[in-house]
């Protein structure tokens, strides 16, 4: 918190608008100790942004994540960890048992009593999975922009290896706020779905493939270079990136 901000909160107490105890607890929210020393936790992220703190669980050991869980429960904010394995999950579900575990997608979420994020939104994000591969990184973005309040309607496997299979659900897409479109190989889809709607797509190449596929970098190549027109392209299998570009499409400002 800089100078300007602490003297506009400092005024709002002295005019009586904001109460003692909410200034404090802002204050201590972005200069307390975090809590775990493995960590720095942002509990001001939700005022600034609109969205709470997200911690990437891949690298990190399970009782650090249930540290930094705990400590965004002391904040009474919600505990969202992308990228954890079940076996670490299994750890953190004995130690937090309200936290909800979604496997595919490799989410654990722990709700803040009481708390919910209800954003006004423009309308529907709508994912679309290439294939069943793809599918992991595809509910990676899905449940994050559930989790965070947005509508969300999902199309598996509707790859451009039977084209017919998307052309099927034109009408979902065309009603759509904004687009994911997931998908490895030669990442085609996205062209051909951003060709069908009115609305921004963003892509999201997989590390799915054959050897040329490069673990995702001809998939990440083949959208960058897109002839269609209101597609931007995140990093490989980058489900949670997605998420959250979508998200803020979708989100009328407050």
């Amino acid at each position: 918190m800089d100078t300007q901000e602490l003297k506009h909160l400092l005024d709002a107490v002295q005019s009586g608008t904001l109460d003692v105890n909410d200034a404090i607890e802002r204050i201590t929210a972005t200069t307390a100790d975090a809590g775990p020393a493995i960590a720095t936790i942002d509990t001001d992220r939700l005022r600034r942004t609109g969205h709470p703190e997200v911690v990437f669980g891949q690298g990190k050991e399970a009782l650090d994540v249930v540290a930094i869980l705990n400590r965004l429960a002391s904040a009474n904010q919600p505990g969202l960890v992308t990228r954890l394995s079940e076996e670490k999950a299994s750890i953190v579900l004995d130690a937090l048992p309200d936290a909800q575990w979604h496997s595919r997608a490799r989410i654990l979420h722990l709700p803040a009593p009481g708390f919910e994020l209800r954003p006004k939104t423009r309308g529907t994000i709508v994912v679309v999975s290439a294939g069943t591969s793809d599918l992991p990184v595809a509910e990676e973005a899905a449940v994050v922009a559930e989790i965070f309040g947005h509508p969300v309607t999902r199309i598996w496997d509707v790859g451009v290896a039977g084209l017919h299979r998307i052309l099927r659900h034109q009408s979902t897409l065309q009603n759509a706020a904004v687009l994911i479109v997931v998908a490895g190989m030669e990442g085609a889809l996205a062209s051909v779905a951003t060709g069908l709607v009115s609305c921004p797509v963003v892509a999201v190449p997989t590390s799915v493939g054959y050897g040329a596929s490069f673990n995702g970098l001809a998939a990440l190549l083949g959208m960058l270079n897109s002839c269609a027109t209101g597609v931007g392209v995140v990093n490989i299998d980058n489900g949670f990136g997605a998420a959250m570009m979508a998200m803020r499409i979708n989100e009328e400002p407050p």
